[in-house]
């Protein structure tokens, strides 16, 4: 894809879900005590002053807004060959295929909306985690099974698959849920998490059809829009939360994202590019991990909420709230690119960048285990 094509797709893509999510969050910061959308302080908080809530419905709305939009300009670019002709030139192609899409994307997006309004009641009055957790497998498995969605993982059994698939689902979105603790922190990762899977996809057709993943990439780029969007009233010292109204809504398009796209075909000779959205997911993986571990082996439920998140650890390793969010962000960029490394070297290069990210983690735990000893000796 050339330069200007490029950045007519970057263009198109991110600047109406921007301007939107922008608005929105500003609205929804206008009525959020009104509508009950109020975070309190509390012991496992960071923030000390009663901060709005619901930037994730200003998230949702920006994605939907301009795929709304999207879907109109598709379909007049159908009926009528001028509008067609207004197009970009590089996208003329894919108008056809892309609108024999719209039933997939409005899936997709009408069960985020469900995980998102689960969310948006949670925020306002709070839901026991047993029925969230339920919903998310619920949708998971409907998308699943259902629809077909899955992992791209080179097994056999169907049963294996269908399960790993609803676990990555609802893995990502409870793991963007842990990460909403810091202000900027749980969208800013899924804005670069976003960028680096449609990079991935941009600079690697299809290996099967060889045709650009427009598709996918326009979804993740349309999302990355929103969230930065949000990220303008959410950077530090935030005006408003996304809530897990907008971290359920993150975590799931995401994932169906790195199910719907291809990264390597079964018979490709470069079957570890499979392995690019575990390589960006990373951080927020790691997250999720070490804290449901420390959570257990201090007896505690997984499901208790505390403040031993990663970025907490990392501001007791002496660093301000800021230079958390920073050096997540860091590392989350760096485990990306190691996903777009992966189409370019053979499997002992795919170890390698593997390692990589493991030494990377390794070493953050490294020093995370050595502060928390001195800090509790």
């Amino acid at each position: 894809m050339s330069n200007a094509n490029l950045a007519w797709l970057l263009a198109g893509a991110m600047l109406p879900s921007a301007l939107v999510a922008w608005a929105a969050t500003w609205v929804v910061r206008r009525f959020a005590v009104r509508w009950g959308l109020l975070d309190q302080p509390n012991a496992r908080k960071v923030h000390v002053t009663p901060t709005p809530l619901g930037g994730g419905l200003a998230i949702w709305a920006g994605v939907i807004a301009t795929f709304a939009a999207a879907q109109a300009v598709l379909w007049l670019a159908t009926i009528n060959p001028s509008v067609r002709a207004m197009m970009p030139e590089f996208a003329r192609p894919h108008i056809d295929g892309l609108w024999d899409r719209a039933d997939s994307l409005w899936t997709l997006l009408g069960a985020g909306t469900v995980l998102m309004i689960v969310g948006l009641m949670d925020d306002r009055r709070g839901l026991p985690w047993q029925l969230r957790l339920g919903i998310q497998f619920f949708v998971a498995a409907a998308c699943v099974i259902g629809r077909g969605w899955q992992l791209t993982a080179f097994i056999d059994s169907t049963l294996i698959t269908w399960t790993l698939s609803v676990l990555w689902i609802v893995m990502l979105v409870n793991s963007f849920n842990m990460l909403d603790n810091m202000d900027g922190l749980s969208g800013g990762v899924a804005t670069i998490a976003s960028l680096m899977l449609a990079a991935v996809l941009l600079m690697n057709p299809d290996p099967e059809t060889r045709q650009p993943q427009l598709f996918v990439a326009g979804l993740l780029l349309v999302l990355a829009g929103s969230t930065c969007g949000f990220l303008w009233h959410n950077r530090p010292p935030a005006r408003i939360f996304m809530g897990d109204a907008g971290s359920y809504f993150l975590g799931f398009t995401i994932a169906i994202a790195t199910m719907l796209a291809t990264f390597s075909g079964y018979h490709s000779s470069r079957p570890h590019t499979v392995l690019a959205p575990l390589c960006v997911m990373a951080v927020p993986l790691y997250d999720t991990v070490t804290v449901l571990w420390i959570r257990l082996s201090q007896g505690k439920s997984p499901f208790h909420a505390d403040k031993n998140h990663f970025s907490h650890r990392l501001v007791e390793l002496g660093l301000s709230k800021t230079q958390a969010v920073l050096t997540i962000y860091l590392t989350t960029a760096t485990c990306g690119l190691g996903a777009l490394l992966l189409h370019q070297v053979d499997t002992a290069g795919a170890v390698i960048i593997a390692l990589l990210i493991l030494c990377v983690l390794a070493l953050i735990a490294i020093l995370e285990m050595s502060a928390r000893r001195k800090i509790n000796a």
